[in-house]
């Protein structure tokens, strides 16, 4: 059952992909199905319940890999970036220069460097007998990355809202979150629709560099297939579908962009 489990898991998470991407599924209810389907992705990943044998995460790898590093650490990356973005172009020099110098110091450097520091220095770090899962260190290496290009994106949607915009809602009274909140992060996001995505559809592909720490993404798993040699015949299959894969779902993140684009522009006056 070990390798029926992850197809029934990947094809669990990709339905609630596709049911979240559906407007009229915006409601309250999306986020308790959202919890029941990670509870069940983690009983058929891990196993060890309902007479499921138990699969410890080092032998995980293929597209669930690829699924989990890039959907959780877009998850997690998004909202923080938005904190980044309004942090930089914050009053006070602390916060601001904290967000200057983490943003910087992450765009200076390749994801491969980082997944290294995760994988190698950070461990270093911690006190004697204790350890953190790689699969968690590679996913809060990534995490991080991606939150610091996001966070560019979202601070060039912040400057492209007109000055008369942030007056306009101090003239209301409003507080600081609420003027952030209601009037300016919805227009900037709606203008940085393009360039999210576009880091979004990046952090997909680079889960191909998580090998560096030991994780076996759908292309590794692809490349280790091939030295098989049952399959080493069929080596340009494997590779073609991996392609196809990575294809079907950074296409249907770009369409979904330009979907999202034309409902936020309905209402727009030009």
């Amino acid at each position: 059952d070990e390798q029926l489990r992850p197809f029934l898991a990947c094809a669990l998470f990709v339905a609630m992909l596709g049911a979240s991407g559906v407007r009229a599924f915006w409601r309250p209810w999306l986020a308790g199905a959202w919890a029941l389907t990670l509870v069940g992705m983690g009983v058929l990943m891990w196993g060890g319940v309902a007479g499921l044998s138990y699969v410890p995460n080092d032998r995980w790898g293929g597209l669930p890999i690829t699924l989990m590093l890039s959907v959780f650490s877009i998850a997690l990356a998004f909202p923080l970036s938005i904190l980044l973005a309004l942090g930089r172009q914050s009053s006070l020099p602390a916060i601001r220069t904290f967000c200057v110098g983490f943003i910087e110091a992450m765009r200076g450097v390749p994801l491969v460097s980082v997944l290294f520091m995760a994988s190698v220095m950070f461990p270093l770090f911690l006190p004697e007998g204790v350890t953190v899962d790689k699969l968690l260190r590679a996913l809060a290496g990534m995490t991080l990355f991606t939150a610091a290009y996001l966070a560019e994106a979202v601070r060039g949607g912040l400057q492209a809202i007109p000055k008369g915009q942030y007056e306009a809602a101090d003239a209301l009274g409003l507080s600081y979150w609420q003027k952030t909140m209601l009037i300016v992060l919805p227009q900037a996001l709606r203008i940085v629709i393009p360039p999210i995505v576009n880091q979004f559809i990046s952090a997909f592909k680079d889960t191909s560099l998580v090998t560096i720490v030991g994780l076996y993404d759908l292309l590794t798993a692809a490349t280790v297939a091939t030295t098989d040699p049952e399959w080493r015949p069929y080596f340009a299959e494997v590779y073609v579908f991996a392609g196809l894969m990575f294809w079907i779902f950074c296409f249907s993140m770009s369409r979904y962009s330009q979907w999202l684009e034309r409902l936020a522009n309905r209402y727009t006056r030009r």
